[in-house]
């Protein structure tokens, strides 16, 4: 199984409201990702900037809305 296999593997089988990391990284941008929207069982990846210029749009879609962004005030 290769690495990108593995990745995936795991990405399906986390729960959408699974804790963010430094690892995770805007889908846009690259910056740490501090939310995570889950559309059709495909994750994406935002910043807390990404994330608020589409969150009007995605969110309806979404089934899942999971958003760390509180911890950048902390």
């Amino acid at each position: 199984m290769s690495t990108l296999e593995h990745t995936a593997e795991v990405a399906e089988a986390a729960p959408a409201d699974r804790p963010l990391s430094g690892l995770d990284r805007c889908d846009s941008c690259g910056a740490q990702a501090y939310v995570r929207a889950t559309l059709s069982g495909s994750e994406l990846l935002f910043c807390a900037h990404h994330a608020a210029k589409h969150e009007a749009k995605l969110r309806p879609m979404a089934e899942a809305w999971h958003d760390e962004s509180h911890k950048l005030t902390a």
